[in-house]
């Protein structure tokens, strides 16, 4: 059994989407196949100590909870970039996901640091782009999957030339509604919009993510987890997928 460890940043204040269902899918998933999760929260008097941990996960929240953590995460962005450097794996979703970049600017010029950690800046808009969304991404060349979630943000994020977004949307808005593109991905680090929650309907990523984990844990290459029986994830995954296609039809 290997026991990956995983740091959920700010678990009291980024948690308004369902982040506990991701942490829970991730949980099963490893118990299924004979590892442990062990989770620790990560807090504002809590440090990010390179190597510490596996995975690291960053939820959402509105901008008034991003603005309270904002600059406490911007302090600790060397120690973040770090552990990524050093192979730690990272989900960041909606909230987060803005404050991964160089910075977030809020309805009413709130202006929030970021981290850093992906090429995106966020400017927030005028309207809300809400509704279900699909995606097409291809994480491993030659291999393209899709991506079904809920979509809830005014934010406009835009990625630098040559950044990698996490996928090509099918339906929805995605960063700005414009691009075609949702979400950002280096190496290792993904960060999206799509909430509701992401993984119990998208279980390739959760294995995805938990490859990664195994990766840095062992110091190896990520291995080829064991198929599980998803029957009931696939289910979920197609009537998101359904809702997502119907609503571009409109």
């Amino acid at each position: 059994m290997t026991t990956i460890r995983v740091g959920h940043l700010y678990p009291d204040y980024l948690n308004i989407y369902a982040d506990r269902g991701n942490i829970a899918v991730l949980s099963r998933r490893a118990a299924w196949r004979g590892h442990e999760l062990e989770v620790t929260g990560l807090g504002l008097d809590d440090e990010i100590v390179p190597g510490a941990h596996d995975l690291y996960y960053v939820g959402g929240g509105q901008d008034r909870e991003q603005l309270l953590v904002a600059e406490n995460l911007a302090g600790k962005a060397e120690q973040l970039r770090e552990a990524v450097a050093g192979g730690s794996a990272l989900l960041a979703v909606c909230g987060g996901y803005q404050l991964l970049g160089r910075g977030y600017k809020g309805f009413h010029g709130e202006e929030m640091p970021g981290v850093g950690l992906l090429p995106l800046e966020t400017l927030a808009g005028d309207r809300r782009m809400i509704g279900d969304v699909l995606l097409e991404c291809e994480l491993e060349p030659g291999v393209r999957r899709t991506l079904a979630g809920f979509e809830n943000h005014a934010g406009r994020t835009k990625l630098d030339p040559g950044a990698e977004p996490l996928g090509r949307v099918l339906a929805g808005f995605g960063n700005d509604g414009e691009s075609g593109f949702e979400g950002c991905r280096s190496g290792r680090v993904v960060g999206t919009y799509l909430h509701g929650p992401l993984l119990p309907r998208n279980p390739w990523l959760a294995d995805w993510l938990l490859a990664q984990a195994l990766a840095h844990r062992s110091g190896g290459e990520p291995p080829e987890l064991e198929p599980l029986e998803d029957g009931l994830e696939a289910q979920a995954h197609e009537v998101a997928a359904g809702r997502a296609r119907a609503r571009s039809r409109r």
